[in-house]
């Protein structure tokens, strides 16, 4: 396999990798030499999208109104920042004040009393964000602990039409009229099941000392795990991982695809925002193209020839992917796809499936990525496998349930993320 270009050993196995346990015998090398001192770490992460006219937040004109959301955490710390998002926005985003606290419980408007602590920017209370940026609030002394949900409070003086935000939260957020950022209680609030403007969090500690991306779609956005419920797979990995000192950073978007835009930017578009930028990712997981192949056979007969020329595209962007985050240091991770021959969503037949089939061979045997985590043998009928697992099936036959999640976490072993080593 290719060595990552940080310095870290050269990894070789051989022969294709049949399930999760072979995949993490090939993955026993060291980190990098570098070791990892405390400082900045992403311990929550949303991708940003141009929010749909059907999510947006429906206020108008959007003037003077305060959002707040929930997100939720796995990771101790005792000082934090957060990242806001004007990156789809076609004007500037003005923010008047900001604030952070420990919720009440996930997706809920109130506050546990005394938590609540003013955000600033460059020690003034607001801040406008330019079109097409991110901005860094000013580090905060705040007692982040293990497992909890955060509550931020933004109050937006006045924002573009044109929104930053991430519809698929499967979290309750709540938005009032005028500025409410440092009130415990949200009194009458209208709510809303998105986040807006809210792209990452971050903590200075020594308690969690790298982090994993995990790019995907839907599923890894979470579409069939339960509203406030934070029950998709990554948070079950996220869970898993926290004794390691590693968290877990979701860039799921519904409906993403490798090649071309759907409902937000395509990998290879977002990949330096998403990825690249965050502090301390260290390992990246790659679990893309059920919407690529979906999306083709939409468009019209697949024949043999249409379909050696998508697995080659295919090819090439998780090539870019894997250059790219080798560049920065990071380990990649490639995920195969599983099966929905059972799904109406998407037309299905024998040409589409052994699409499938060659690109999960080639994820599994080409030596591109530094491991492989099979979620085709995770989530596959025994008895029938071009068609998901029904004890793992949501419903739509592409989608796995809460279980299915659980399945898909607990197949993939923590030693394939070790952390780094801490500093003298």
């Amino acid at each position: 396999m290719q060595a990552i270009r940080s310095g870290m050993r050269k990894l070789r196995c051989g022969g294709p990798v049949a399930a999760l346990a072979l995949a993490t015998a090939c993955m026993s090398a060291e980190l990098a030499e570098a070791p990892s001192c405390a400082g900045w770490t992403g311990i929550w992460a949303s991708s940003q999208q141009l929010v749909e006219p059907h999510n947006e937040v429906p206020v108008r004109p959007l003037e003077n109104f305060t959002l707040r959301q929930t997100v939720r955490t796995y990771h101790a710390g005792d000082r934090v920042r957060l990242r806001f998002s004007n990156e789809f926005g076609e004007g500037p985003l003005v923010i008047g004040s900001a604030s952070l606290a420990l919720a009440d419980a996930a997706g809920a408007p109130g506050v546990v009393d005394g938590s609540l602590q003013a955000v600033t920017f460059s020690g003034r209370r607001g801040i406008t964000i330019p079109e097409g940026a991110a901005y860094y609030s000013d580090p905060l002394d705040f007692a982040v602990p293990e497992d909890a949900d955060l509550s931020v409070s933004l109050h937006v003086v006045s924002a573009p039409a044109r929104q930053s935000g991430h519809p698929g939260s499967r979290t309750t957020s709540f938005h009032v009229q005028g500025a409410a950022t440092d009130v415990d209680e949200f009194g009458a609030a209208s709510s809303l099941d998105h986040w807006y403007y809210l792209a990452g969090v971050d903590v200075f500690s020594s308690d969690v000392s790298a982090s994993v991306g995990v790019i995907g779609d839907s599923i890894t956005d979470g579409r069939g795990s339960t509203t406030n419920g934070n029950d998709r797979w990554t948070d079950f990995l996220a869970e898993a991982l926290a004794p390691n000192g590693v968290s877990v950073l979701n860039f799921g978007l519904g409906g993403n695809r490798m090649l071309k835009d759907g409902l937000g930017p395509n990998v290879l578009a977002r990949i330096d925002r998403d990825v690249l930028a965050q502090s301390n990712l260290r390992y990246l997981i790659v679990y893309e193209g059920v919407n690529d192949f979906g999306t083709h056979a939409r468009g019209g007969g697949v024949t043999e020839a249409s379909r050696i020329a998508l697995i080659e595209d295919l090819k090439a962007a998780f090539t870019q992917v894997v250059e790219r985050a080798h560049a920065h240091g990071i380990r990649v991770y490639g995920a195969t796809i599983a099966p929905y021959g059972s799904s109406g969503i998407y037309p299905f037949n024998e040409e589409v499936e052994r699409g499938r089939q060659d690109l999960n061979d080639w994820i599994r045997t080409s030596g591109t990525f530094d491991a492989v985590i099979d979620f085709d043998v995770v989530l596959r009928d025994p008895a029938a496998p071009m068609s998901l697992n029904p004890a793992f099936d949501v419903g739509d036959g592409l989608h796995p349930s809460v279980a299915g999640f659980e399945a898909m976490a607990a197949a993939i072993s923590p030693d394939l993320f070790p952390a780094p080593a801490a500093c003298d």
